[in-house]
């Protein structure tokens, strides 16, 4: 035990803060690009609504976790104890931009609509966390870990990685220097001079080569312009307003739900490895903050939920105490009050910071196999599949709205992937961790589990929860189904559910 009364501001706050920083800038970055570059939604809504609210529930989740740390410190007499970093969740981002918010403005052409359901989705991802943090620690204990990583493995390869990579390609000097520096010093561990963080300098760096190219005439591809790019005065008062898109939000509840869940056990893995690094956080401390300030963000207007993050130990061993969360918040939630978070958001080009969302794909799915047993691998992998047929589904549809085509329009072959590739991707995520679960337990002879699996997943196609016949995804009543396939499905799974468990019963040998 250390003695001394609390250091809480040391100079490893400073890189420690910028760390922080650059993530969460990150993502209010991606958050704008998929919206307004890749659906068209209104920039005016994204930049001085939806961002000023999700900063303002990073700003009060990150001033809890200062708050916590000050708590920790007076009560072990730690003097280095650091405090838990919290920002935007990087699946959930995806998860919501590209499965709820960007795809119902192009059904509906409803921005105020998207952006409701948006807010009421991250409400209902706060209250879901809040209610699971008393119940975090069951979930972790007894759902295999292939079906609570896999499905997040997948989504950050094939939605994280893969997306930001094409826009590396539509600006490649710009996105391979960017790339180059956060390879080196990130994958590789290179130290740069004087400990510059390798992310800012990467932004930094890449955005003034393409500020060059823009001016020389050189560039490939127009900085987007947005009409209110200037500084504008935005507070993000609490409303009710995300009432307005309740009932329409609730078709989406297997995408919320599951994000919110594995936020929950993701938050479990945090304060253990808080713990490792000398920083013992009560468990239910560190989930209930992550819950109410998500629930925050989406009442001021934010949309997307909110979670600490797994690197705790890094952020100490930089010297990080509890100056860099206190910090963040105050300058995040004044910043977006006053228009220099949406100014700045707005300037920084897609191919700088596409490269740190390649790299958080990548240190998700190295993680998620990392953390299972290694027979367990094929089981993370399978949940790849259903998260494949979402993308393709999502950019086919996409392209069939731009070019103003229907279904009908397809060859029969193409009207077969379209469909195929539309069911198996409604509700990607909750059939992610069905099929790695099921495969994991089948693996660990645990037949009869197994075959609860597929019983439950036969029960949630019933309902559209997943493998939903309609293109939008919504949920329905087992006796208003559009499609007798949701019955076909029900039956397969129900099929292998009673396999398994007579399977169970007969004790077949294993190939060694």
């Amino acid at each position: 035990m250390n003695s001394g009364s609390y250091q809480w501001a040391r100079p490893g706050d400073v890189n420690a803060f910028f760390g922080l920083a650059v993530d969460n800038f990150t993502q209010l970055v991606i958050l704008s690009s998929i919206l307004v570059g890749g659906f068209g939604f209104p920039a005016d809504i994204v930049l001085f609504q939806m961002v000023p609210g999700t900063a303002f529930g990073v700003m009060v989740g990150n001033l809890i976790y200062t708050h916590l740390a000050f708590r920790l410190a007076k009560k072990t007499g730690r003097n280095d104890v650091c405090a838990m970093p919290l920002g935007i969740d990087t699946p959930g981002l995806f998860g919501v931009t590209l499965g709820v918010i960007g795809p119902l403005y192009l059904e509906t052409q409803n921005a105020i609509l998207s952006w409701q359901v948006g807010m009421s989705v991250t409400v209902i991802m706060g209250i879901t966390k809040i209610i699971f943090s008393f119940f975090g620690h069951w979930v972790r204990t007894n759902v295999p870990r292939a079906a609570l990583l896999g499905s997040i493995a997948a989504v950050a390869i094939l939605l994280i990685a893969f997306i930001p990579s094409m826009k590396i390609m539509s600006n490649p000097v710009v996105g391979f220097i960017s790339m180059g520096i956060i390879f080196l010093t990130f994958l590789a561990k290179y130290r740069l001079p004087y400990n510059l963080p390798g992310a800012l300098l990467a932004i930094l760096l890449a955005t003034g080569v393409f500020v060059i190219l823009s001016m020389a005439g050189l560039s490939l591809q127009d900085h987007q312009a947005v009409s209110s790019a200037a500084f504008q005065f935005s507070f993000p008062y609490p409303t009710l307003e995300f009432m307005d898109g309740f009932v329409e939000s609730l078709r989406y509840l297997p995408i919320a739900i599951p994000f919110a869940i594995t936020a929950v056990v993701g938050g479990i893995d945090c304060t253990e490895s808080a713990a490792s690094a000398g920083d013992e956080y009560k468990t239910r401390d560190i989930l209930l903050t992550q819950g109410f300030a998500t629930m925050f963000s989406g009442l001021c207007g934010g949309v997307l939920q909110n979670t600490p993050f797994i690197g705790h130990p890094a952020y100490k061993r930089m010297g990080g105490r509890a100056a860099y969360t206190l910090s963040l918040g105050i300058l995040i939630g004044l910043g977006s009050v006053f228009g220099v978070i949406p100014f700045f958001v707005n300037l920084v080009p897609e191919a700088a910071l596409a490269p740190i969302l390649i790299f958080i794909g990548l240190e998700i799915t190295s993680q998620a196999f990392q953390a299972n047993p290694e027979r367990h691998y094929t089981a993370v992998s399978l949940a790849f599949i259903p998260v494949i047929g979402f993308l393709l589904f999502l950019y086919m549809n996409n392209l069939m709205v731009q070019a103003g085509i229907s279904v009908s329009d397809l060859s029969p072959d193409l009207q077969s992937t379209y469909y195929s590739s539309m069911v198996l991707g409604n509700g990607f995520i909750l059939t992610a961790m069905l099929w790695s679960g099921m495969l994991a337990l089948l693996i660990d002879m645990r037949e009869k589990v197994a075959s609860l699996y597929m019983v439950i997943a036969g029960i949630m196609t019933l309902f559209g929860l997943i493998h939903s016949t309609f293109p939008d995804g919504r949920l329905f009543l087992p006796w208003n189904s559009p499609s007798p396939l949701t019955y076909h499905i029900c039956a397969a799974y129900l099929s292998l559910a009673l396999i398994f468990y007579i399977i169970s019963y007969i004790h077949l040998g294993r190939e060694e």
